[in-house]
């Protein structure tokens, strides 16, 4: 025997084969997930692929996915539980929304969240949302349009609204689970809703409408006291706490003309600065946001060429901005006494020592905190038009 074959054999005693190895079709891939509370008894969904209709050879031209349910004390004995209905072990390798209850959110949610971690087939980078006034059932039983697979449009919906809008927020379980043990800083998920006819929008016909009887639409931002659901912010205020936090990536704002009137100002760049102080011993906040941005409409008699129109419009947006975060601070500080900001870990960073004596009263100290505020805007272009046509019109 050569050198070279010996060498193999010797090398092929610590060769292993893959203990837990499952074949393709042994399994149900799992894409979205939902849970909530029903008596006391957690009652967990899965929204499953079906191979056969994702397959371009043996599609008959059905739903993409099927929904299993069922009923146990914890998550993961509801999740096994529902191998008495599906003929593969549920994977949830795939997995990428996990939808929550709005109940179970008021009631606690740390336990089954909890449970999650555990299983070492997540990855917990899925987006995490809560359901508004409706269950999750509802919302994962909804077929879809454009996006075959429901999963896949609340995915990509989210993520490009978030991107597009900032009136939305994708939470991943990860950073959920940072924000939910920070000292200086409470959670938030963006809520989801089902607009329409739940009955129809769990059947074939949906998709087959030109406007579907039934949609998944995500408003409204839903601000949690440690693991518990404490209340909703507007798309307004969600859009302030983008602009605070620096989550702002791409948006668009109404304003208010010099006269009469509205203008539109597309947001191309927002960055935001937030630093702690204590002074005089007390806690206070100062936010810097720089905003750079283009004129995106004009409905309103105002002449773009002349000198100072364009730094009046800037005054104004600065102005409401302002106006809009001072607003949702104040509903964070006297109605939910909770710090979705991370305000407190501003405090943390700049001064340890001082935030180790109040932290353990931040909820009170936040709701008395001072926070300064200063917005910058800066109008890079007023489009290729300077004036609106609509002038020329109304004359």
């Amino acid at each position: 025997m050569n050198k070279c074959m010996f060498a193999i054999l010797i090398l092929s005693l610590f060769l292993t084969g893959c203990w837990d190895r499952r074949e393709l079709n042994q399994l149900a891939i799992m894409l979205a997930m939902g849970f909530e509370k029903v008596e006391e008894e957690y009652q967990v969904f899965a929204q499953v692929v079906v191979p056969s209709e994702v397959s371009m050879k043996g599609s008959t031209g059905s739903t993409k996915v099927t929904l299993y349910t069922a009923k146990g004390e914890t998550v993961y004995e509801a999740f096994r539980k529902m191998t008495k209905d599906s003929p593969r072990k549920i994977y949830p390798g795939h997995l990428q929304m996990l939808v929550i209850g709005e109940e179970l959110a008021k009631e606690g949610m740390g336990e089954p969240i909890d449970l999650l971690l555990r299983d070492w087939e997540l990855r917990p980078d899925f987006y995490v949302v809560v359901t508004k006034g409706t269950s999750p059932s509802e919302i994962l039983n909804v077929t879809t349009n454009l996006e075959s697979i429901p999963a896949n449009k609340m995915f990509n919906s989210l993520k490009m609204s978030e991107k597009s809008w900032s009136g939305t927020k994708s939470i991943t379980l990860d950073e959920l689970i940072t924000d939910l043990i920070s000292e200086g800083k409470q959670a938030v998920i963006t809520g989801v809703q089902l607009k329409g006819n739940p009955k129809i929008g769990s059947s074939k016909k949906n998709v087959e409408l030109v406007s579907p009887a039934a949609s998944i639409q995500y408003d409204h931002l839903a601000v949690f006291k440690g693991d518990k659901l404490a209340g909703w912010l507007t798309e307004e205020e969600t859009i302030s706490y983008s602009y605070v936090t620096d989550s702002v990536k791409t948006t668009v704002r109404r304003i208010s003309c010099p006269e009469e009137g509205k203008a539109t100002i597309a947001v191309v760049q927002s960055n935001s600065d937030v630093k702690g102080h204590i002074r005089k011993g007390n806690p206070e906040v100062d936010i810097n946001i720089k905003v750079e941005g283009n004129i995106g409409s004009v409905e309103c008699k105002m002449n773009l060429n002349k000198l100072g129109t364009i730094d009046e419009l800037e005054k104004i947006y600065e102005k409401e901005m302002l106006a809009s975060i001072n607003k949702t601070i104040d509903t964070l500080q006297k109605k939910y006494k909770t710090d979705i900001f991370g305000f407190g870990e501003a405090i943390h960073r700049s001064n340890p020592k001082e935030w180790n004596k109040i932290k353990d009263n931040w909820d009170e100290e936040f709701s008395n905190l001072t926070v300064n505020i200063k917005v910058d805007l800066k109008i890079l272009n007023t489009g290729t038009v300077n004036n609106s046509f609509l002038e020329k019109i109304k004359d």
